[in-house]
């Protein structure tokens, strides 16, 4: 049972080769283009990773040099737009040091293991950037990997000190303008022209990578009391998201709004079938056999006393047949019966009541997250070879994102959706709707000169590796549909670029 997901990858579809960006219309006269209405001289890039360029897991040079940003100041610099900084990273490694100490993990690369099979693996090397040693200066790209739409008006969230304690961002320590500064006050203060906003994504996504583990905060208006990986209430977005465009609109500038995309269309949730447990019919009888007491007797027992509803009892039915199977997994929304269960009428050991306490199996409309795939169907224990994950050994929560879940994450990127546009709206300001087109890349792709982009892991050419990030030709994508939006706005002839000329993943020989 070991090993039992193994993707197959169409490694050689995967364009490794960078080349430099050309434009989709070559400039053949002077002033040829246009910025119309907007002054694109002194422009800021406010939001989280994506505006970063973070990519394959960390952020490193050449995904800072691939954002979308950078490659929008680029197209800009044909109509008057003016020099684009960037805190760039020391190396290509990505990871950072505290002090000397590394506190976040290198890069992934695609590599082939001892079996053949291809995947991502972090690069080896120690990273050169230490958050201690601050960048001196102003930067236009003021993303920040992590933040959240609060933190962004959140004093001290560049405090080199409070980043052990997680009160601070590493990433913004290393550029912020004072340890008591704000995020979008330093964005602020650099009097910009034209701002792209684009924040939202990490007030779910933290609840959605971690399997739904953390809170739905909607009716609690009190960020601070708020866990890492909870969703935020709709309020606070709409209080703090205004506060942002309030202050970067205050010196007239003009921009753009981005909203947020339906994360769970992401490969990081779309990768790992339900349906990942291959059984012969044997196997499948054998274990159908080993649950049907829990099946016949132990469930309905339990709602004919009124523990359960007899709709959860039929959720928490075990069945295998031949073929490909959903495994069984833990879920922390049901019913804990591990202690019913240990005493009459079912008198279970206490190993096994733990087992069925909170069992259940995954279902077709559930998601299975990426980092799913490195435990399903292995054998933790090499004493025991019976005891495979999502077959005798439940899957844990954490990487499963139950419907129940996924409908508390919909909900509030809808809110948040409702509040950018209609900003976007009472301001004058440039909308894209980045959840539709996220939608086209994972609904069949969206076709460019050199082929198709799609959302497929690691050969669709749209994400990096670790499922969440784009890759400089998805940012090429990115850039292309905020500079569209601008041009229709603004009355403005801003060319795009080439996407088929950007890069897309990297092999760990290149």
């Amino acid at each position: 049972m070991k090993n039992i997901l193994k993707y197959t990858f169409a490694v050689l579809a995967v364009g490794f080769a960078s080349c430099e960006p050309e434009f989709d219309t070559p400039v053949t006269d002077d002033g040829f283009y246009s910025s119309g209405t907007a002054n694109l001289s002194n422009y800021v890039a406010v939001g989280n990773s994506l505006t970063a360029g973070y990519a394959d897991g960390a952020l490193y040079i050449t995904g800072q040099k691939n954002s979308y940003p950078n490659i929008m100041a680029e197209q800009f610099a044909f109509v008057g737009g003016g020099e684009f900084t960037q805190p760039l990273m020391n190396d290509n490694l990505g990871g950072l040091l505290l002090g000397g100490t590394q506190i976040t993990e290198n890069r992934f690369v695609l590599a082939v293991d001892a079996n053949g099979n291809p995947g991502p693996v972090r690069l080896e090397g120690t990273p050169t950037t230490d958050v201690s040693n601050k960048l001196s200066g102003s930067f236009n790209n003021m993303g920040v990997p992590g933040a959240k739409s609060f933190h962004l008006v959140a004093p001290g969230y560049g405090n080199v000190a409070g980043v052990p304690t997680g009160s601070a961002n590493p990433y913004f320590a290393r550029f912020a303008s004072s340890e008591n500064a704000t995020v979008v006050g330093d964005a602020a203060a650099q009097n910009p022209t034209f701002f792209s906003l684009w924040i939202g994504n990490n007030d779910i996504l933290g609840y959605a990578t971690s399997g739904g583990s953390g809170v739905d905060q909607t009716g609690n208006f009190d960020p601070a009391s708020y866990g890492p990986n909870d969703i935020t209430d709709p309020n606070v977005f709409t209080s703090v998201y205004s506060q942002q465009v309030d202050a970067l609109t205050a010196s007239g500038a003009k921009g753009v709004l981005v909203n947020i995309p339906e994360v769970t269309s992401i490969p990081y949730f779309t990768t790992v079938p339900t349906n990942a447990i291959p059984l012969d019919a044997a196997t499948a009888a054998q274990l159908n056999a080993q649950f049907a007491a829990y099946n016949n007797q132990v469930l309905p027992g339990l709602a004919g006393m009124g523990v359960i509803s007899p709709e959860e009892a039929a959720l928490r039915m075990i069945n295998f047949s031949a073929g490909q199977n959903f495994p069984i997994m833990t879920d922390d929304d049901l019913t804990d019966l591990t202690t019913i269960l240990q005493g009459p009428p079912f008198n279970l050991p206490v190993q096994l009541a733990a087992l069925l306490g909170q069992l259940r199996q995954v279902k077709s409309d559930d998601l299975i997250v990426l980092t799913a795939s490195s435990v399903l169907g292995t054998t933790p224990d090499p004493n025991n070879p019976q005891g495979v994950i999502g077959v005798s050994i439940p899957l844990s929560d954490k990487y499963v994102l139950a419907v129940s879940e996924q409908a508390r994450v919909t909900a509030a990127s809808t809110a948040y959706n409702a509040t950018i546009q209609a900003l976007a709206g009472s301001k004058g300001l440039a909308y894209v709707d980045a959840k539709a087109a996220l939608a086209r890349v994972a609904n069949g792709g969206v076709a460019y000169d050199g082929g198709v982009l799609t959302s497929q892991f690691v050969t669709g050419g749209a994400f990096s590796l670790d499922g969440v990030h784009p890759t400089p030709r998805g940012y090429a994508y990115t850039a292309n549909l905020i500079i569209r939006a601008i041009n229709e706005t603004y009355d403005a002839t801003i060319p795009t670029v080439h996407v088929g000329n950007y890069p897309t993943i990297t092999a760990a020989n290149n």
